[in-house]
């Protein structure tokens, strides 16, 4: 079954077509572009581009994986947007991942690892996974500082991601240098049961886990004579 996994939690704007089968999950294309300022320009071009590099159409799909953050409100619902349209266009199940699982599963061998993404405003988003990948606190968002105080106390030696490298110092703890964006592969794989299952798509609830920056006025201003 032919897969297409979207992600715009990070700066990283992805697009990849998944092959997923019995035997596992296979890679058949994929675009990733760096550019915190231009998810909404990237992504659709990104998701045509892999359609056309491994000489499939929209109709070839048999469901959407998406990215459901944490990440910050404008970046991130651009691929939520982008998933739930073409899963309702096309008739096909839509599945969400927390993004930070596809950080912090791959990454995690053997021992707790800490996976981390930029929140801005000297915070990160994080999430803590045990030796196996399996997420054990979190997703939150706080100071890198708060994060790393409570990583310590579950014993985590290591740390991933773009706000692991960002915030190194603060964290204090050594870091693992891939995956530094939600891996799609991983997002795939991570699917791949309810795939498989031909379970039933699922709302696409981001988890901003805060309020956007910008919010609708409440009243209206006085005027002044």
């Amino acid at each position: 079954m032919l897969v297409l996994v979207v992600d715009s939690s990070t700066p990283a704007v992805t697009a990849a077509l998944m092959e997923v089968s019995a035997d596992g999950v296979a890679l058949r294309a994929q675009r990733s572009t760096v550019d915190a300022r231009a998810h909404g320009e990237l992504l659709a071009p990104q998701v045509d581009a892999v359609l056309a590099d491994a000489g499939a159409r929209p109709g070839d799909l048999a469901a959407i994986v998406a990215g459901l953050g944490p990440g910050p409100f404008t970046g991130l619902r651009v691929g939520l947007v982008t998933a739930a349209t073409m899963g309702q266009v096309l008739g096909i199940p839509t599945y969400g991942v927390c993004s930070l699982d596809a950080i912090g599963h791959p990454a995690a061998a053997g021992e707790p690892v800490l996976a981390a993404s930029d929140a801005r405003r000297k915070e990160i988003y994080w999430a803590v996974y045990d030796g196996a990948g399996q997420r054990l606190v979190g997703p939150e968002v706080s100071a890198p500082a708060v994060a790393a105080e409570q990583a310590r106390g579950l014993a985590v030696t290591l740390a991933v991601g773009d706000g692991a490298h960002r915030y190194a110092d603060a964290l204090g703890l050594p870091l693992r240098a891939e995956p530094r964006y939600p891996d799609p592969a991983s997002l795939a794989a991570l699917a791949a049961e309810r795939i498989r299952a031909g379970a039933p798509g699922e709302r696409l609830t981001p988890l901003y886990l805060r309020r956007p920056d910008a919010v609708a006025a409440t009243a209206r201003k006085p005027v002044l004579p």
